[in-house]
């Protein structure tokens, strides 16, 4: 029953990043960002502080010291791979990020302290989990003492070094607290259905979208506990098909941003349909599945190892 009761919370949350992984890529969609542009402020109020909730809540500190840095820097080596290119894209393509001048110290500090484009979370990932990991050896001050002190490095990190924003540091800070708490993720997260209005309330008002307003956090709340509340009454194919996408949103997450771009190709033949929803459709399906054929095809290649450290980037 146990064994039974951790999987069940377990697709939960593959149930979650699935969702997640697809909100991200439907809004990096141009044609769909500009034809929904409140839709899209709804899902950026949620969707990265979701994430990042979920990633303070699932990083496993009680490795040893050797092997959790291996696992940080096969988060570093698939970072500067796809950053670096992004960088040297816009600086090529006319994009909303685009770089006019190129020079090695712009490519540097695009790098290292302000990334553009969708890989400042794996940044923010890598030095909240080292700082994290750090903290957390301190075995002699007390749990409130070490969660004090990492919230003081997280704000120096945003308002000294500039290389993190607070707020979205902050959410990885509460899926720290809730794993430290001892708590299942999912039980801070009411599912009912009187939780849409609310939630249709709170985006009713744009001064909530602002990641520093009270309204936001409960806008992440409740976003999170109405995906599990599909989660709850969705049909098992479908759970089946997001768990799946959820399980792979590392190579969902670092591909995809390529055939976003080659979607726009799509635009002149599917704009004809009023509502965009075919083009979302379609762009969606090449999304995916470039992205998870671009990761077997590192697996079968055996490439998988030296970019991520582990043998199959596409998990099943």
């Amino acid at each position: 029953m146990q064994q039974q009761f951790t999987e069940r919370r377990l697709q939960e949350l593959d149930f979650l990043k699935g969702v997640l992984i697809v909100l991200v890529i439907s809004f990096h969609l141009v044609f769909i960002e500009q034809k929904y542009p409140y839709a899209k402020q709804v899902v950026y109020a949620f969707h990265m502080p979701a994430f990042l909730l979920v990633s303070g809540y699932l990083m496993n500190i009680g490795k040893p010291c050797k092997v959790f840095l291996r696992t940080m820097l096969w988060f570093t080596v698939p970072y500067i791979v796809m950053e670096s290119g992004y960088v040297v894209m816009a600086a090529q393509l006319s994009i909303a990020e685009h770089i006019d001048v190129l020079t090695l110290f712009a490519f540097l500090e695009k790098l290292l302290l302000h990334p553009i484009g969708p890989y400042w979370y794996l940044q923010t990932l890598i030095i909240c989990g080292l700082t994290y990991y750090a903290v957390f050896q301190w075995q002699r001050i007390s749990l409130v003492t070490r969660m004090l002190f990492l919230a003081l490095l997280f704000w120096f990190y945003a308002s000294t070094v500039r290389i993190v924003s607070l707020p979205f540091a902050l959410y990885f800070l509460g899926g720290i607290l809730l794993r430290q708490s001892g708590l299942a993720f999912v039980s801070l997260f009411p599912t009912s259905w009187l939780t849409l209005p609310v939630m249709v309330l709170l985006v009713s008002y744009p001064q909530n979208f602002q990641a520093e307003s009270v309204g936001s956090v409960f806008i992440v709340w409740l976003a999170v506990a109405n995906i599990l509340l599909f989660w709850r009454y969705s049909p098992s194919a479908l759970c089946r098909i997001v768990c799946y996408l959820g399980r792979n949103t590392l190579p969902l997450f670092l591909f995809s941003p390529m055939f976003t771009l080659l979607c726009k190709q799509l635009v002149p033949f599917l704009q004809t349909e009023p509502t965009g929803l075919l083009f979302l459709a379609v762009a969606l399906m090449v999304c995916t599945f470039g992205s998870l054929c671009v990761g077997k095809a590192m697996d079968a290649l055996r490439l998988s190892s030296c970019f991520c450290g582990r043998k199959r980037i596409v998990m099943t």
